[in-house]
This record gives structure tokens, sequence and C-alpha cells, in this order.
């Protein structure tokens, strides 16, 4: 039995050669439409990457598609064919990050939710969940509560990085002009 060829989803140097002859075209005509196999190689690319490992279980998987694809289409025109042979690569970046600043914009929501529904009146879980409200009620103020932790962890994160930086930058620039005193001091 021969060996079993792997088959690509999407072949480079055919993408590589579409996007080259589409920037050819968009020299002459600069209104010029993706021809569709470009937009097929970039729908392709945006699907088969959100199957993987790291965004297989998010419900809103349709959302960060959509979204990649926008931003693909959008990057066509600054794929530069003399700096880079592997559209592929280029396309799969631009679509991870989009694939990640959904996410990001997801957790966002759901922190403002969960947050929201923590400040309400507690009146109202009970119109909504009845006799069984108390054990429904501590289970999603269990869920609420590690939604909003987290979160707020990451972002008192973020910020402890950026002040650290500027703490450093600081000291940095300090260091330096205590250097060139020094040394201005003993030239002399």
């Amino acid at each position: 039995m021969a060996p079993r060829v792997k088959r690509h989803y999407v072949n480079n140097p055919d993408f590589y050669a579409a996007l080259v002859e589409y920037r050819e075209k968009l020299k002459e005509r600069p209104n010029t439409i993706v021809p569709d196999y470009i937009g097929i190689c970039l729908m392709k690319i945006c699907e088969k990457l959100s199957t993987k490992p790291n965004f297989i279980g998010y419900t809103y998987r349709d959302e960060m598609i959509a979204d990649a694809i926008e931003n693909c289409i959008a990057s066509v025109n600054g794929f530069n064919p003399e700096k880079s042979d592997n559209p592929f690569s280029y396309f799969t970046m631009i679509a991870w990050n989009a694939f990640l600043r959904r996410i990001a914009k997801e957790k966002k929501q759901q922190y403002i939710k969960h947050k929201n529904m923590q400040n309400m009146s507690g009146g109202v879980d009970e119109i909504h969940y009845g006799d069984m409200g108390g054990q429904i009620q501590q289970k999603n103020n269990e869920l609420s509560d590690e939604i909003i932790r987290s979160f707020e962890k990451v972002k008192t994160t973020q910020l402890k990085k950026r002040a650290v930086k500027g703490l450093e930058k600081f000291a940095e620039e300090d260091t330096t002009n205590d250097e060139r005193k020094l040394s201005a001091t003993n030239s002399c």
C-alpha cells in the first residue's frame, strides 16, 4: 500500500501566486475586488484555526471566525510578497490575533454582565427561581464571583506590569542622568 499523501486545506504556493496576481491587478486598477480563491483560502484558514484546542470550546466561535475573516480581508493589501512567500502564516497570525481580541471582548462583556447581576437586588432572584432559588442562586453567585475575580485579577496584573515598566523607565532615566553627572564631574 502506498503511503498516504497529506493534503493541505490551503495550497500555499497557489495562494501566494493568487495574491501576487491580485497585487498586480491592484496596481492597474485600485478598486479591484479580492478574487474568490483568496477569499475561500482566508475562510478555510479561519475556520480550520477555530477547530484548534485553544479555540474549540468557545460558544462564540462564529463571531471569532467572522472577526478573523474581516481582519484578513482588510489585510490582503498589506501582504507584501517581496518580504514573505508564506501568506498562509501571515493570515493565520492575523486570524489568531482576531480570535484573541474577540475572546478578550467576550470576557469583558461577561464580567460586565456578572458584575451587574451581583449589584442587583436579591428579590429578583427569588422570583426567577421559586422554591429552589436558594440553591440555584448560590451556584450562580459562585460562578459570577469566579468570573469577576478572574477578570479583575488579570486586569490588576496588567496594571501592575505597566506600573513597573513605568517605574523601571523612570529609574533608568534617573540612573542615566546620575551617570552623566558623574562622568561630567570626573572629566573636569
